[in-house]
């Protein structure tokens, strides 16, 4: 029997049969469809109605020029033009990937030593862990093996990369995490610390923690630590003061790697180029990929310093080879859109552009404090969050409704895509996005809000 719904769209009857989504459920998909994105303009998207929304996850948190960014479909034509496919297996290479780890080496915080290729930031976490056991193995430390990550942090939904991050629903039903990955507490000061407790006090509690975990599990067992620098899909939380000072120092007392998650972070989204400058952070390997392309095609990349590097290449000569790597691992499309979108990003200082509007659009979030159901506000560079409650005083909900639910359908309705994780609402629009731009989206979360209050009943 037929159970598909009579949609007037046959694009939607047809994805419903068809098309198996992610982070969906697809018992409801079935029933209410998709909505089907039709072109970008800029920091805009259509659907196939013609209905225009305002894209504040700029996608998934990657579209950093925008949607219809000419030089970019340009680069790929040349490309494909030239050299459609090639790979780096077995002492091969071409030249957008060699300009790019270069280029890639010249922006790093700290001195890195070597760019390694993947497609995508779960294979680049996952790449980042067997480089992590592979470098233990070279240095004669076979048990050294467990990584910490962070409860709420994201990695991503391979294996390994699921196992580090630290969300339920990534683990459920899917018999994880993996053993070897631990997690620690998440840095959410709002929702964490206790009563009465400073930032710093509590950003001290929380490195207390990860060494209390080290010495639990015994500090020749952990090799590395994995971290964003700030949370994106946990609810866009960021660091307490002098949080991650205090956490590498925990790091370095046991000589544990530290992997900067920057697949969200990096190219400019914190208001410097890495989160790692915003922060601080000193890590040994960086992971990247999102705004490296700004999506336009999928790619990803960790450079890794030498302290990494080195245990790595000797054990390699010492098998013969490093056995990982990915077909299209360093594609030459993906390279060469990676290399025009970082000169757009320079050219167009959408670095100092996402610091000047974040903060502005921030500011403006600020002012919705006063409302009921507005707990915290809270956001660095272009990408911040509201965290919705109906106590403010107990920091919960109660109503039966998850309240980012409702107040993410309001803000589709008024035309503006987004993205809530529970009760927590993202923003994270293009780099591109002008003032102008960012007071129409704050107008369009002002009135979702009332809309949500309303319908809650504490309007």
């Amino acid at each position: 029997m037929n159970t598909i719904p009579n949609f007037t769209n046959t694009l939607e009857a047809r994805d419903i049969e068809f098309h198996f989504h992610g982070y969906t459920n697809a018992r409801r998909h079935a029933e209410v469809g998709p909505m089907v994105i039709e072109k970008g303009d800029g920091i805009y998207v259509f659907d196939n109605d013609g209905n225009r929304y305002i894209e504040g996850l700029a996608g998934l948190w990657s579209v950093g020029v925008g949607f219809n960014e000419q030089r970019l479909v340009d680069v790929v034509t040349r490309q494909m033009s030239k050299l459609p496919f090639y790979h780096n297996f077995g002492h091969k290479s071409h030249a957008p990937a060699i300009d790019l780890a270069e280029q890639l080496i010249a922006l790093a915080p700290v001195p890195m030593s070597k760019v390694f290729y993947t497609n995508s930031g779960s294979e680049a976490n996952d790449t980042a862990l067997k480089m992590i056991w592979y470098r233990s193995n070279a240095m004669g430390k076979p048990e050294k093996k467990k990584v910490i990550a962070r409860q709420r942090g994201y990695h991503g939904v391979t294996i390994a990369s699921a196992s580090l991050t630290g969300l339920p629903n990534n683990h459920r039903s899917f018999d994880l995490p993996i053993d070897r990955v631990l997690h620690t507490s998440s840095p959410h000061y709002w929702r964490e610390a206790l009563p009465g407790e400073s930032e710093e006090d509590f950003a001290t509690r929380c490195a207390q923690e990860l060494d209390a975990l080290i010495q639990r599990e015994g500090p020749d067992t952990i090799a590395a630590f994995f971290a964003e620098p700030v949370m994106g899909a946990g609810g866009v939380v960021t660091p307490p003061a002098t949080y991650f000072e205090k956490i590498q120092a925990v790091l370095a007392k046991y000589d544990i790697l530290f992997v900067a998650d920057e697949v969200i972070c990096g190219f400019g989204r914190t208001g410097n180029m890495f989160g790692s400058i915003t922060y601080d952070i000193r890590p040994d390997i960086m992971v990247m990929s999102k705004q490296i392309t700004s999506s336009y095609v999928p790619f990803s990349a960790l450079m890794v310093n030498e302290r990494v590097f080195g245990p790595i290449a000797d054990e390699s000569n010492k098998i013969g080879t490093f056995g990982h790597g990915f077909t299209a691992g360093g594609h030459p499309l993906g390279a060469a859109v990676a290399l025009e979108n970082l000169a757009i990003i320079k050219e167009r200082n959408l670095v100092e552009n996402a610091r000047d509007v974040g903060a502005h659009f921030i500011s403006r979030l600020e002012t919705l404090k006063s409302s009921p159901l507005v707990g915290e506000v809270r956001g660095v560079g272009l990408i911040a969050a509201i965290e919705l409650v109906d106590d403010k005083e107990a920091k919960s909900v109660k109503t039966p409704a998850m309240l980012g639910t409702l107040m993410n359908t309001a803000m589709q309705r008024n035309g503006l895509i987004s993205r809530n994780m529970a009760d927590a609402v993202a923003f994270c629009p293009p780099m591109i996005m002008t003032r102008a731009q960012a007071d129409d989206m704050f107008e369009i979360i002002a009135k979702s809000l009332r809309e949500t209050e309303a319908e809650v009943g504490v309007a």
